[in-house]
């Protein structure tokens, strides 16, 4: 029981750190709750949230040890991911203002309805094809678990980070997606969506062009 504690809150502690740096999830979060209210980014995060669970099983699998050790595997993914960022970010800057009321009930009048479906979608595809996420999990799972530790406690430890993840986007979607403080931030909303686009491009071109390390940051 002692190892399980240590390891738990070794990892408990890491991914803390880790999601709460701001990241293209953090960005995808804030900008569906500023754009379409709390509800649809709470679908954004259950999106994010599912995705570390694919990070988890991989990477308990054995799988994320394949992608390191296989190069080509993992640049083809660094690749898709680093592409989908940049079509985010292309996205946020083409962004141009609108007019917009919002609300009791948290609809904004001139901005489109997203789909629940392709919110969810969109959260677990920012978040399952960051590489960083993926460098991350497989190092955190290697160095801080042990191969005696239970499948009942790897089970945990992965659930644990999913659930955790899932209130941290929720409380961020539900303070952006306030009707006092979106009635104050939607006017300036496109520039908003624009630094937020800035901002998942230039990570999408740092993973394309500069980034090769461990780093747990900015996802």
């Amino acid at each position: 029981m002692p190892q399980f504690w240590v390891e738990f809150t070794t990892i408990a502690l890491a991914h803390g750190l880790a999601v709460a740096s701001p990241g293209p999830d953090f960005a995808v979060v804030t900008q569906h709750s500023l754009r379409q209210g709390h509800r649809v980014a709470y679908l954004t995060s259950a999106g994010i949230a599912i995705g570390i669970l694919v990070h988890v099983m991989y990477s308990l699998l054995g799988v994320g040890w394949l992608m390191q050790s296989t190069p080509l595997l993992f640049e083809s993914i660094k690749l898709l991911g680093a592409c989908y960022l940049l079509y985010l970010g292309w996205t946020g800057l083409r962004s141009t203002p609108r007019t917009a009321i919002v609300q009791a009930d948290n609809e904004s009048h001139g901005v489109p309805s997203l789909p629940g479906l392709r919110a969810f979608r969109q959260g677990f595809l920012t978040n399952v094809l960051n590489p960083k996420a993926t460098l991350f999990f497989v190092s955190l799972f290697a160095v801080a678990v042990s191969p005696e530790t239970p499948l009942w406690a790897l089970a945990v430890y992965g659930l644990w980070m999913s659930l955790a993840t899932l209130l941290w986007f929720m409380a961020v979607a539900t303070l952006f997606g306030h009707p006092g403080v979106r009635r104050k931030l939607l006017s300036q909303s496109h520039w908003i969506d624009r630094c937020m686009g800035s901002v998942l491009i230039a990570i999408g071109l740092h993973i394309l062009l500069v980034d090769q390390t461990l780093l747990p940051i900015a996802w």
